[in-house]
């Protein structure tokens, strides 16, 4: 399951030859065009600067999509529904959530790496998971300027309009709500596999520089699908239904628009890349 933690934080066609391979495409139908690039939510600061494909987009698109509206989740108010969203609001602690054993092993993770178990007590296993998972990213060099705060910026900057494909409200709740009813698998396997953190993180963050669609795919898509394929179906599939219509209709509009949404959303047989190719749309890596 850290792979599906580093999914979401890294956040989730032809080559056109001479340029590098990266995860931006290019998609047409008629006279309208879009660019679809798929973003780590964290990055390194070895990992800038981003693949001049990236850059090429945004330079030829008018406004910015993103998954949501990332000003208002920085927003003191919608952190603190976060805050709140992320907790146990009926008294209960995450100990009554868990099995004496995995909770024993949750405490022994903290322990041994200095971190209060105490202080997590009211907090859902999915934003324990989640905040572990950042601290030990942060160990390796990570940041949360990941692509899409670096285009928000930009964009802002600019005076770009930006968009969102869905409410704040909706990410939120798809955050803290993710381990729901599955709480002791989440944390044992995001444990288990805490341990190659380094690794993984290296290999997710090199095939999404490459763009390596079918490596994504292994690393993010078919490691959630098989362990969990209910969440699979909410964090991946469902979303990207929902996300689909609204895509289609910027494919329809005199305006250019570069989407940014996470890479593991774009890659695999049920990815939006495919998705948009059976509608008929002429796509293309950058």
């Amino acid at each position: 399951m850290k792979r599906l933690v580093l999914g979401i934080l890294l956040s989730f066609s032809v080559s056109t030859g001479a340029s590098a391979e990266s995860s931006v495409w290019k998609a047409q139908r008629d006279n309208s065009t879009i660019y679809l690039g798929g973003t780590c939510h964290v990055l390194r600061e070895s990992d800038y600067p981003l693949p001049p494909e990236f850059e090429k987009a945004y330079k030829a698109s008018e406004t910015v999509v993103f998954e949501t509206d990332i000003a208002k989740l920085q927003d003191p108010s919608m952190q603190q529904q976060l805050l709140v969203k992320a907790m146990y609001t009926d008294g209960s602690t995450v100990d009554k959530h868990l099995s004496p054993k995995v909770y024993g092993q949750l405490s022994s993770f903290c322990e041994t790496n200095g971190i209060p178990i105490k202080a997590f007590s009211q907090f859902k296993p999915a934003m324990i998971m989640l905040t572990l998972t950042v601290i030990e990213l942060k160990k390796l060099g990570a940041t949360e300027e990941g692509v899409d705060q670096f285009f928000h910026s930009l964009a802002n900057r600019d005076k770009k309009p930006v968009e969102g494909l869905e409410t704040v409200e909706e990410q939120i709740e798809y955050i803290t709500t993710m381990a729901d009813g599955s709480e002791d698998d989440f944390v044992l396997h995001s444990l288990k596999d805490m341990k190659t953190m380094e690794e993984q993180f290296g290999n997710l963050a090199a095939a999404w520089r490459k763009g390596d669609g079918r490596k994504l795919d292994e690393l993010m898509v078919n490691d959630l699908k098989s362990r969990q394929p209910q969440l699979y179906k909410r964090l991946i599939t469902d979303r990207n239904r929902n996300w689909l219509p609204m895509i289609d209709a910027y494919l329809k509009t005199p305006r250019t628009e570069f989407i940014l949404v996470g890479v593991g959303h774009l890659v695999g047989p049920e990815g939006i890349i495919e998705a948009l190719k059976k509608k008929g749309y002429k796509v293309e890596k950058l």
